[in-house]
């Protein structure tokens, strides 16, 4: 697929943040995409927003649900899957936390990716499909007031690493990647909320806690990347692949 933009795909979490500008970036380069999400009047949004030679199918179900997502594979036949979607993770310190709230990213973001993994292992997806998991720099240094996500994320990142030892072993022909941008994404609803309470923790106002990052990175920088990644722009080698305001490296 090297600098061909892909057929079909499907994007979850693709009402909102990255996963709604990486529907729309996909649908502007002739992509036919499937978005993925709970909330059915988000979805229609994205898909009348959709501009390009792709389309835009909405799809409104939890992507957690594997018999759902597994049905929306048989259907859509893609040859990139682009998991975006997670839980808002509770911005408290731990012992603020319940079980509940603290371990929610592993129930969902981290359940996702990996049922994802299994079925595009086992059907199997199309030899040169790309399966990309939409990790976070929390994965990276920790984050405290977020419960157990900076872990999962972290876990997104070496299950993208056990799925391709599992390529390996089966011969599937299939790539995986965490994307993981490395710092918080403006003008998401996720990056003010946890803007908000580590400037509070640290006695700052939220643009000040936003300078420490440089350039700013927007969930239109991170589709951009997602793209070039499918497209065989960038990221050629390894499972993990960084992205900030400034651009990508492997790490």
């Amino acid at each position: 697929m090297e600098g061909q933009q892909r057929r079909s795909a499907i994007v979850t979490g693709g009402g909102s943040g990255i996963g709604r500008a990486t529907v729309l970036a996909l649908a502007a380069g002739g992509t036919r995409v499937w978005a993925v999400g709970r909330d059915a009047g988000r979805l229609e949004r994205v898909r009348r927003e959709a501009t390009g030679p792709g389309e835009v199918a909405a799809r409104a179900f939890d992507a957690s649900d594997a018999a759902a997502m597994d049905r929306l594979i048989d259907e859509a036949e893609p040859d990139l899957i682009v998991h975006a979607a997670g839980a808002r993770p509770r911005l408290a310190l731990a012992h603020e936390q319940t079980w509940d709230s603290f371990s929610e990213p592993w129930n969902v973001d981290l359940k996702i990716a990996f049922q994802l993994g299994q079925t595009a292992i086992r059907r199997p997806l199309r030899p040169g499909s790309l399966v990309v998991f939409v990790s976070s720099g929390a994965g990276l240094g920790g984050s405290p007031l977020s419960g157990g996500y900076a872990g999962a994320k972290r876990m997104q990142m070496f299950l993208a690493g056990y799925f391709q030892r599992s390529v390996q072993a089966t011969g599937r022909g299939i790539r995986f990647v965490a994307m993981v941008p490395k710092q918080l994404v403006a003008g998401t609803e996720l990056a003010e909320q946890a803007a908000d309470a580590y400037a509070a923790l640290n006695g700052i106002s939220r643009d000040k806690y936003m300078e420490r990052f440089g350039a700013p990175l927007t969930a239109d920088g991170v589709a951009r990347a997602i793209v070039g990644l499918a497209r065989g722009e960038l990221g050629r080698e390894g499972n993990v692949i960084g992205v900030t305001g400034a651009g990508t490296e492997a790490l």
